[in-house]
């Protein structure tokens, strides 16, 4: 009997366990960054690239010389055609004529249009994408507390463009990463890894050392078309019988131990079960997790090596089975012998 009630109780915890959120490592649009504007003549063809994500696109402030391609579903006049601001930051426009666009947003400027459209379409729709820019610009995309597209004045660094954009969120990661285009040369940098196939070359920069210039050849020189980009904090998660449940961020740390995550958490409750500890790792490209079994005593007593948490990991800390039992046989107990004892009280 006993022996049931503990494989009941087991397998209920752990599915208890299974059930804790995993969250999603997705970089949270911020509205707000500013391009800088450059003035002058109207801009080379350039290279195609793709952009580090919708929400750079949303951010950037248009400005004299770019050239933007409007869709317009109705308009045949404009739709699905380029057109470059002039040098007054103004766009011609067949049927709509003189429209100001220099020093809008994306979203500013397509209200602008649906706003003329009006005149002549019920329910117009306006999609504007930049196409070419005024200057040479890079991407800032994540966790910045201003991402979006900024033109490079001058001979400009890493550590000054992360200036510009006001540093990183609070809840960012604290590794940066940056993606090159062949055609300006591989990032001078010894972790630099080349994709031939992509044609470009990609680099993590730890903000620490970047911003303490630990290591000065890190704050690189900016080319055109290059994404900068910073995820979330990785965490790892503590479940079960410790005193605070919830996700601890890595920092700049690939890993943490065990006992430092057990410590980060207030240690374990008067019920844990630390014999029978596990952790539920991702399983690469599912939604499945493994489960390796972790002896924590052992680990404080110095007979097992401690154990390193990887992102996304969660430490699951059970509950003593044996100390449950003997609660519920207490409280059975006590519901039996209740009338007795209020028949003696009487």
């Amino acid at each position: 009997m006993l022996v049931m009630i503990r494989r009941k109780l087991s397998g209920f915890l752990l599915a208890a366990a299974l059930s804790f959120p995993t969250f999603a490592q997705q970089p949270q649009p911020v509205a707000g960054g500013q391009a800088s504007q450059v003035p002058g003549a109207a801009s080379q063809a350039q290279p195609s690239t793709e952009l580090a994500g919708e929400s750079v696109r949303a951010n950037y402030t248009f400005a004299p010389n770019d050239q933007i391609l409007i869709r317009a579903p109705g308009a045949d006049e404009i739709n699905e055609k380029p057109f470059r601001i002039d040098s007054e930051g103004f766009l011609n426009l067949p049927l709509l004529g003189r429209v100001k666009a220099g020093g809008l947003t994306q979203a500013q400027l397509e209200a602008e249009l649906v706003r003329r459209l009006r005149e002549y379409i019920v329910q117009p729709q306006v999609f504007v994408t930049p196409v070419q820019f005024h200057g040479e610009p890079v991407f800032l995309d994540g966790m910045f507390l201003h991402p979006g597209i900024y033109t490079l004045q001058g001979r400009q660094t890493l550590l000054e463009m992360l200036t510009v954009v006001g540093g990183l969120q609070p809840n960012a990661s604290r590794r940066i990463k940056v993606r090159r285009q062949a055609e300006y040369g591989v990032i001078p940098l010894p972790g630099a890894v080349e994709d031939p196939e992509k044609k470009f070359s990609t680099v993590e920069i730890s903000f620490a050392s970047l911003r303490e210039s630990i290591n000065p050849a890190e704050d690189i020189v900016l080319k055109p078309y290059d994404v900068v980009s910073v995820d979330r904090a990785e965490l790892v998660y503590v479940s079960g019988e410790v005193m605070k449940i919830g996700g601890i961020e890595l920092g700049e740390r690939a890993s943490m131990s065990i006992t430092q995550a057990l410590a980060l958490s207030g240690g374990f409750t008067k019920d844990a079960n630390r014999s029978r500890a596990r952790v539920l790792r991702p399983v690469l490209n599912t939604n499945r997790r493994a489960e390796i079994d972790v002896d924590l005593t052992g680990i404080y007593e110095g007979k097992v090596n401690d154990f390193p948490l990887l992102p996304n990991d969660v430490l699951y800390v059970p509950r003593s089975t044996e100390h449950l039992i003997l609660t519920q046989v207490g409280m059975i107990g006590l519901s039996v012998l209740n009338p007795f004892i209020y028949l003696a009280l009487k």
